[in-house]
């Protein structure tokens, strides 16, 4: 099992960082957890803009990288599972998948060998991961962060946003991304939608923690959830065949099976990309209506337990995330305890920009019923 694709340091004192291996930076190559377009590739030239504050801790001695990590091929899975660098290891559970597609960036986080772990999250891949190994996973609102220099899965969906082990540590995280960031005041009014087929077990850890937290809990309801994945699917996938379709039929026998075929799926999924982006609109329309009543929507990051390795593809049927890249907004994901010895994940969501609040209101939630397994 492989938690990084490389293992090369940079810089030599504070904050441990780890970046995955899809974010071009200055003298590696960028794999993309692929073989496809790692083999022959060389070295990036220069650091793709996400990292500029991440370069200027380095240089003053402020942080450190310590690797780039592995990854989903493509960043086109939620598994974790890849089959040309392995499959990094879930330090919560060793027997259970790590999810993905920032599959390296949670394992490091989780096993303290990065303090910090940047990501990128297209339909929930820093969030899932998080869930899996019980850290917390920020995905940022779309386009706060630029994507340039970060290989694309859709360039619609795609989103970088940083891990820890705890709030403070993702914090730090988002500083090392947007120098100058602080947690703001947090949200007491929480919007608590009921996603469908939870595990019961994970939906009562969910409530639990947010009556605990003491906030203002309001019952929300998102009637076209139903259709919300269905549409992320045709605009992500749809650009994901756009992006690397060609590379696919040219170099067939370097790109594993599974990352083929989603890739593939979205040659036909992306014919209905126009129809996807209406109800888009519609969608976008319904989470603004919902967040003019609450501050935050909550709901669990995925309806069950990271499954079994051997049972890895059933994770797919599990995560409630993708449906907020659809609508462009923040999300955090953290764990929250449920009494026995996997914890649950509690997503909070968010208005455009307000990260700042997101962190603060994890963090209130943190205190109420304590830090994460890694903390």
């Amino acid at each position: 099992m492989s938690t990084f694709t490389d293992l090369t340091q940079v810089g030599t004192g504070g904050t441990a960082v780890a970046v995955k291996d899809i974010i071009d930076m200055a003298g590696f190559v960028t794999t993309a957890g692929c073989r496809a377009i790692g083999r022959g590739a060389s070295p990036a030239a220069a650091d793709a803009p996400c990292l500029a504050g991440l370069r200027a801790a380095i240089e003053g001695g402020e942080a450190r990288v310590i690797g780039r990590t592995n990854l989903d091929e493509l960043a086109a899975g939620a598994t974790g599972v890849n089959p040309w660098f392995g499959t990094p290891l879930n330090p919560l559970d060793r027997d259970r998948v790590p999810g993905g597609s920032s599959s390296g960036s949670g394992s490091a986080v989780a096993a303290g060998e990065a303090e910090v772990a940047f990501g990128t999250d297209t339909g929930g891949s820093v969030r899932i991961p998080a869930a899996c190994c019980g850290v917390v996973g920020l995905k940022t609102t779309r386009g706060r962060i630029p994507t340039e220099g970060v290989v694309p899965l859709s360039q619609s969906l795609d989103t970088v946003g940083p891990l820890g082990a705890d709030i403070a540590r993702t914090v730090r995280g988002m500083q090392l991304l947007e120098p100058g960031f602080a947690p703001g005041g947090p949200m007491r009014a929480i919007g608590r939608f009921r996603a469908p087929d939870v595990d019961p077990t994970i939906d009562a850890a969910v409530d639990r923690a947010l009556a605990e937290a003491e906030f203002e809990v309001v019952e929300v309801e998102l009637p076209s959830w139903g259709s919300a994945l269905e549409a992320a699917l045709r605009i992500g996938l749809g650009e994901g065949f756009r992006n690397h379709g060609a590379m696919i039929a040219r170099e067939p026998e370097l790109v594993g099976e599974r990352s083929t075929a989603a890739i593939l799926m979205g040659r036909e999924l992306g014919e209905h990309d126009a129809e996807a982006r209406v109800f888009q609109r519609r969608w976008g329309a319904e989470f603004t209506a919902a967040l003019e009543r609450v501050e935050a929507l909550a709901w669990p990051t995925l309806a069950g337990f990271a499954p079994p390795l051997p049972d890895f593809r059933s994770i797919d049927s599990i995560c409630r995330t993708m449906e907020v890249n659809l609508t462009g907004l923040p999300a955090l994901a953290l764990p929250v305890p449920t009494g026995g010895p996997l914890p649950a994940s509690l997503q909070l969501v968010g208005p455009a920009g307000s990260e700042e609040r997101l962190v603060a209101t994890g963090a209130v939630v943190e205190a109420a019923v304590g830090p994460g397994p890694f903390a």
